[in-house]
């Protein structure tokens, strides 16, 4: 099993919520490697909250009302069910399927 251990932060500036996430990743062989990775969500008129990755792609759309969202990439389907019921603490769980991945990550989101 993979581990990732960091931070995420969240920071407003051009009607976004910019999300930036930092730390590193345990694999199950020992090694470890940095990573990092930052979307911007901000929430649309209908009330559905839209991520897109940095560089302004489109990643998905949820509502808080059903916090599930689906994303293709090539072959390879994403779907995140978001946990905010004990905000500000909140989870996703993502699962991933597709010819060349399968596998399901859950993160869990804390305050400091």
């Amino acid at each position: 099993m993979f581990v990732f251990e960091g931070q995420a932060e969240f920071t407003y500036a051009d009607s976004y919520l910019h999300y930036y996430e930092s730390g590193m990743v345990s694999a199950p062989d020992g090694r470890t490697l940095q990573a990092a990775r930052s979307y911007k969500w901000r929430q649309l008129d209908n009330g559905h909250i839209e991520v897109l990755f940095d560089d302004n792609r489109f990643f998905h759309t949820f509502s808080l009302a059903a916090p599930v969202a689906e994303h293709l990439c090539g072959a390879d389907h994403y779907v995140v069910d978001y946990g905010f019921s004990g905000w500000p603490e909140w989870t996703s769980t993502w699962q991933v399927t597709g010819p060349r991945k399968d596998y399901t990550m859950f993160s869990r989101f804390t305050r400091q």
